[in-house]
């Protein structure tokens, strides 16, 4: 699996970007992509059509959207950029609006970048970092700060073990390959600190999967927009706000199980 610094070229990092609305914030992460090989602009009307047809789910953070496809053929290989906007626009988010910054993705398949979304959920959950990323000077700075070689960030939790799986939890976004992983790397934070790792096995999945893996697993954490698409799935679904904060996270979790 790529890592950030694998997906993410010095050259597909802009700051202080002009953007009059969510659309063209998204287009510029997307142009970025084109630029430099990842995707055609095929796939950059795939990213709008997406948030356009599913709401702002991709706004997973306060201040931070992750803009995103399904894997297609315009998706040339697997590629990110990130985007420092010079003003922050309205994604529509109830809570995490405004929106500064933007990571894009093309995904050519739903495994390749798991490792860098790790890496980059691990990373917006450090305020420093956060504070770093607004504050960088030129796009390599930024981009020191994106693949760790600014300064040292926090360790990375140790990945659960599978253990004796007990109960699944799903976490669902519009196509089980972005902002779901955000979740699920929280989310499995959470229940590492806790030891409760072996116990329960996190999935990401998309919103039609879940509906039909609901029965399998004891609640589904996903955006408040992707709750109301799901609607009743037959286990509770829990609406959350920011995807990259274990502190709600573990509060969601908390209700879940009545902790």
């Amino acid at each position: 699996m790529a890592t950030l610094s694998e997906l993410l070229p010095v050259e597909a990092v802009r700051l202080d970007v002009a953007a009059p609305d969510w659309r063209e914030a998204v287009r510029a992460a997307g142009d970025l992509m084109v630029a430099t090989g990842a995707c055609t602009a095929a796939y950059t009307a795939e990213m709008i059509r997406n948030a356009a047809d599913n709401g702002p789910y991709i706004v997973l953070a306060p201040g931070f959207a992750f803009a995103h496809a399904r894997p297609s053929p315009a998706a040339l290989r697997t590629g990110m950029s990130w985007v420092r906007l010079r003003r922050p626009v309205e994604f529509g988010h109830e809570t995490n609006d405004p929106v500064t910054l933007v990571a894009g993705l093309a995904a050519r398949d739903a495994s390749a970048h798991t490792a860098a979304m790790a890496e980059l959920a691990r990373l917006l959950a450090d305020p420093g970092a956060v504070r770093a990323l607004h504050e960088a000077r030129t796009p390599q700075a930024a981009h020191d700060v994106l693949t760790g070689r600014a300064e040292p960030l926090r360790s990375a939790v140790a990945g659960p073990g599978r253990g004796a799986v007990v109960h699944k939890i799903l976490t669902v976004c519009g196509n089980g390959l972005g902002t779901s992983l955000f979740l699920k790397h929280t989310l499995e934070q959470v229940l590492d600190r806790w030891g409760w790792s072996r116990y329960v096995e996190v999935e990401a999945t998309d919103t039609v999967s879940a509906k039909g893996k609901a029965s399998e697993a004891v609640a589904v954490l996903t955006s408040r927009e992707i709750a109301r698409t799901l609607g009743d799935v037959g286990v509770p679904v829990r609406a959350v706000e920011d995807f990259t904060s274990a502190v709600e996270v573990d509060a969601v979790l908390r209700d879940t199980y009545d902790v």
